[in-house]
């Protein structure tokens, strides 16, 4: 697997475009967030299908075409410095095939933020544009309206990447020992139903891979493990980083699971490594080259995710 494209870190003043990719979004929280870019110095844009709620799924934020329309119009503007997504749900798979991926590539590579469901777009954005994202706290949500540890770990990233250039977990080893890769990944549940689609890496050779989940029962988990496993998804990853699993049965449960799904794959599991859908997640960029030590609960990085 190879390093992706890195985008330019932002700037004080930098304009920043919040769209709506799945879920509706909160309109308090919404605000929030934009206060919180508004004191990081950011110029936040607020995309025009932000609030919108679909007529008959109110579990999507408006249509698929105008969440498309969002998305593409913040990446080709050439006054956008960065996408920041308002939050995850279910959607992007519906709109991902309605993107113009030529006219994005044109547009050159800028900072992609999201995680949850956008993993469908972390995916995307790899294989059709061949850039770095970052999984991290989305603009409406509740950790980086409320959570210093998040907003303060997503900061560095956008300003000063080259002071998170290692990122410590505090976690522990499920299988021990050191390994380099690419990173890749996001939620369990998506990777899954990624699998066959046109945005889809057939697989995760020499990767680092990030899994984390929320919600899902424990033979769930196994399912989609499973389903990854089988379709070969995992054959040649390098090593696999493990986030939180937030109502997802037992931490015993889950972890025996884990343990039994990826510990015949032979190489280093990081446990608890506090990304995804927990308090406080540590933002983690994919498509970088770097080391994970599963034994110390560190992911260092070769280069900053952002030139």
């Amino acid at each position: 697997m190879k390093e992706l494209l890195r985008p330019y870190r932002l700037a004080p003043g930098a304009r920043v475009a919040v769209v709506a990719t799945s879920g509706p979004v909160p309109e308090e929280r919404l605000q929030a967030g934009l206060d919180v870019l508004r004191g990081w110095d950011l110029d936040p844009v607020v995309a025009p299908h932000v609030l919108d709620r679909h007529g008959t799924f109110d579990y999507l934020a408006g249509s698929d075409a105008d969440r498309a329309a969002d998305l593409q119009s913040a990446w080709c503007d050439p006054a956008v410095d960065a996408v920041l997504c308002a939050r995850g749900g279910y959607g992007a798979q519906r709109m991902a095939d309605l993107l113009d991926w030529e006219a994005m590539r044109a547009a050159g590579p800028k900072v992609f933020v999201g995680f949850s469901d956008v993993t469908a777009l972390h995916e995307a954005f790899a294989a059709r544009l061949g850039i770095v994202t970052l999984h991290g706290p989305m603009a409406a949500g509740i950790d980086f309206v409320k959570n210093t540890r998040a907003q303060e770990h997503l900061r560095a990233t956008l300003f000063a990447p080259e002071t998170v250039r290692a990122i410590t977990s505090g976690g522990t080893a499920l299988v021990p020992g050191r390994a380099r890769g690419v990173t890749l990944g996001g939620c369990l549940c998506l990777l899954a139903a990624e699998l066959g689609t046109p945005h889809a890496r057939p697989s995760a050779a020499g990767g680092l891979l990030c899994l984390e989940d929320v919600g899902e029962e424990t033979y769930r988990l196994d399912r989609y493990l499973t389903q990854l496993l089988r379709a070969g998804r995992l054959d040649g990853v390098r090593g696999v980083l493990l986030g939180s699993w937030v109502d997802c049965g037992t931490p015993d449960r889950v972890r025996a699971l884990l343990a039994d799904r990826l510990g015949g794959l032979g190489v280093p599991v990081a446990a608890d490594f506090g990304f995804g859908h927990c308090e406080g997640a540590l933002t983690i960029p994919f498509g970088v080259a770097a080391e994970l030590d599963a034994d110390a609960g560190t992911l260092t990085l070769d280069e900053p995710a952002l030139r």
